[in-house]
């Protein structure tokens, strides 16, 4: 038996449906602590934080065009030269907060996704994936279709957590090396 509903009432309860709040997944897939041990093992960590002048926001903004401002209070120096930045970027939605480990030579050594909030895409924090970092320096596109593989359905998020890896190195560039 089909149910009647007054035609009247249809309109609403399509808006009503299309402003019901979407569910949103989070997922933390490994701390900040197990992520450093996971690249550097049992190797000292030093707290490194620095402080970001705008020209220097700016400067990052345009070598990757991720918009949220770097918080350089999450940068770490390992005892043998290398680093460890944790960085947060905009997926579809939602923030991706990940690390990047990076060799003494400035390249990339381990890419983690740390915690990951939307409901579909969480495909960029598969290993597999975030292999295709290892390696890159700050001279690496890191472009989806260049270096970057696409992820069919987290195109976005693809995009944002590659445009984040640029960064990292570009702040590594710019403020790091040498230090």
């Amino acid at each position: 038996m089909t149910r009647w509903t007054p035609a009247w009432l249809l309109p609403a309860t399509a808006l009503g449906a299309a402003l019901a709040p979407i569910a949103a997944h989070s997922k933390i897939y490994v701390s900040v602590e197990q992520a450093q041990r996971d690249s550097f093992g049992a190797a000292a960590l030093t707290p490194f934080p620095v402080a970001l002048t705008s020209a220097q926001q700016d400067q990052l903004h345009d070598a990757s065009s991720v918009s949220l401002p770097f918080q350089g209070n999450r940068i770490w120096k390992a005892a043998d030269g290398g680093w460890f930045v944790v960085d947060e970027v905009v997926g579809k939605h939602e923030t991706i907060t990940y690390a990047v480990a990076i060799n003494a030579d400035g390249t990339v050594k381990k890419v983690e996704i740390l915690e990951y909030r939307e409901s579909y895409g969480y495909e960029v924090a598969e290993d597999k994936w975030l292999q295709q970092f290892v390696g890159k320096g700050a001279d690496a596109p890191l472009k989806l279709g260049k270096d970057v593989e696409n992820i069919s359905g987290a195109t976005l998020s693809s995009k944002h957590v590659a445009d984040g890896v640029k960064r990292v190195l570009a702040m590594y560039g710019l403020v790091l090396k040498g230090h």
